[in-house]
């Protein structure tokens, strides 16, 4: 028998443990919680003060800790301290202040949390599985103690994409560990049956590699044919040991995310956030954009700065919602113009990705499009000023490169210009709202992948709504849950993207295109809804939906309450 087993029937935690080795058991640790009788029955007398508080009063006092805190860095460490010490608490306290806290527990601060991973180390949460060790796949995940009816979903990265800053090798494990805080707060997944992995296969990152305290393997990151057996050892160990989890592929690098998704998404459960999430909250925002422009999504032209991983992935889910709207694929794919570094894709170039090559303009089409200076490139200036979108999306990481000059030439060809600056953190945006709507006279319909604080122009207050994937990602995986889905399907993400759309209304002076991440609990369970519903219609729901899934999927939702603990 396992030392510690949830039971479902009495929900409730059932235990070996006792005394201080239950105290350091976070999901059983409730502090100064634990009522008498549970004290005296699992050897925890003289071991805590006497004095019983609530969870209520526990998280207040959690709350005035937080808040003395001097930076975002510190609230972090902070609140992973108690993520590590009592779970129940640790959720309780991110749901009752989700807006004040996502920014910390998740991005942007997260990111330089992961860049001092190994020096602020203090203690495991997760699994690492090594590429060094292959063998050791199936040991390490039976580690976690969870059986083949106890995981719903396992996030893993490989530490290679994170963010918008690169590869930080095992730091990674805090982006899946974040990831899944997300999940919980926003969606009520159950922590307890969720697991956080990084696939640690080196790192290329010299100050790393360099650095005696980094706590990663030391080396390069491998070859490519040392990497696919090695992930596809992972899958085939997951899927068997866990077999009803939904795996989420997190900040994989450009070169391996799409190729992993297009390899595993017909024979798994499986997801990947930065290309399919990212591309269905850009397609809400755009979406929610449309409805308040008044023009139809067919009539729209879109060009994508950032031509990765996640701006293929918008590209994707517009050019789906184009021919959803009435165009051909063909024609849908050319309402749409993606641009990299070395500039607008053309089909001359010799290096384009597979998943690039729908989007490469033809050459002859733009062979008299001005380059840019030192380049042979068509910079996006141009392809602005040439085929004058109404949708402007940047996916870059790239600060600051949706420039005034840009900007008003855009804005000149169209009344309600939407305007995405996606990338995040939020040095790396592409532009601030406040320029935004300066440079529009207040026109512009604006969602930022970061945080932004309301802006005042010409008398009114813009509220800028955050493109933030957990907007789709959290609702996305309860509705597959719900539904015990066997795939996620292009259906289920569009429902998702519109349930999202279908949580505002864009049209009102100065209000936001997305919701705001305060209602992330209504707004997921409206995705929820939605997937769930899309998995029945598309045949991949070994559960039936019917009439009552709202109910259900509020009945699936997670509440952060402390359960009881019985001594056995």
């Amino acid at each position: 028998m396992q030392p510690t087993k949830w039971n479902p029937q009495g929900r409730r935690w059932e235990t070996e443990l006792r005394g201080r080795a239950l105290l350091t058991d976070p999901r059983l640790n409730k502090g100064t919680a634990f009522p008498p009788d549970e004290r005296d029955r699992l050897g925890l007398v003289g071991l805590i003060p006497p004095t019983v508080l609530t969870i209520a009063q526990q998280s207040s006092r959690a709350y005035r800790q937080y808040l003395a805190q001097p930076d975002d860095l510190a609230k972090h460490l902070n609140l992973a301290a108690l993520h590590d010490r009592n779970e129940v608490l640790f959720h309780r306290l991110v749901s009752e202040h989700l807006e004040e806290m996502l920014p910390i527990v998740y991005t942007p601060t997260i990111g330089t949390a992961i860049e001092h991973y190994s020096h602020d180390y203090r203690r495991p949460r997760g699994l690492f599985l090594s590429v060094d060790a292959p063998q050791d796949i199936e040991r390490s995940l039976r580690a976690s103690g969870l059986g083949p009816d106890d995981v719903d979903l396992v996030v893993a990265t490989d530490g290679e994409a994170i963010l918008g800053i690169g590869d930080w090798g095992v730091g990674g494990i805090s982006i899946s560990v974040g990831k899944l805080a997300v999940y919980t707060a926003a969606a009520g997944i159950d922590p307890a049956r969720t697991l956080a992995v990084v696939l640690d296969v080196g790192t290329n990152r010299k100050e790393l590699l360099d650095d005696p305290l980094y706590l990663g393997n030391r080396h390069p990151r491998v070859d490519p044919e040392t990497y696919d057996a090695f992930l596809a050892a992972y899958v085939e160990t997951a899927s068997r040991l866990f077999p009803g989890a939904l795996l989420h592929w997190e900040d994989f690098g450009t070169s391996n995310a799409r190729r992993i998704l297009t390899r595993y998404r017909d024979s798994h459960l499986t997801f990947n956030d930065d290309v399919q999430g990212t591309g269905a909250v850009n397609l809400a925002a755009v979406l929610s954009g449309v409805r308040a422009s008044g023009t139809p999504l067919r009539e729209h032209r879109a060009v994508v700065f950032g031509a990765g991983t996640a701006g293929v992935g918008v590209a994707d889910q517009l050019r789906d919602a184009l021919m959803a709207d009435g165009l051909d694929r063909e024609e849908a794919a050319r309402r749409i113009w993606c641009v990299d570094r070395y500039g607008l894709l053309t089909d001359d170039m010799t290096d384009l990705r597979d998943f690039q090559r729908p989007y490469a303009r033809p050459a002859a089409e733009v062979a008299d499009w001005a380059r840019g200076a030192g380049t042979a490139g068509i910079t996006l200036a141009e392809v602005v000023h040439r085929c004058r979108p109404t949708i402007l999306v940047g996916t870059s990481g790239q600060g600051g490169s949706f420039t005034e000059a840009v900007v008003r030439d855009m804005a000149a060809g169209v009344d309600r210009p939407i305007i995405l600056p996606m990338s995040n953190p939020t040095r790396l945006a592409e532009a601030t709202p406040g320029d935004l709507l300066a440079w529009t006279d207040g026109r512009a319909l604006v969602a930022t992948g970061s945080p932004f604080a309301p802006v005042e122009h010409g008398g009114v207050t813009y509220e800028i709504g955050q493109a933030n994937n957990a907007l789709v990602f959290p609702g996305l995986g309860l509705g597959a849950i719900v539904a015990r889905a066997t795939r996620i399907t292009d259906g289920m993400l569009s429902a998702a993207a519109r349930a999202v759309a279908g949580q505002v209304d864009a049209s009102a002076p100065g209000a936001p295109i997305l919701p705001p991440t305060r209602h992330l609990r209504d707004t997921s369970l409206a995705v929820a809804v939605a997937v769930a519903r899309a998995a029945d219609a598309d045949g991949v729901a070994r559960t039936p939906v019917g009439d009552d899934i709202e109910a259900r999927v509020r009945d699936a939702m997670w509440q952060p309450d402390y359960a009881p603990v019985a001594a056995v």
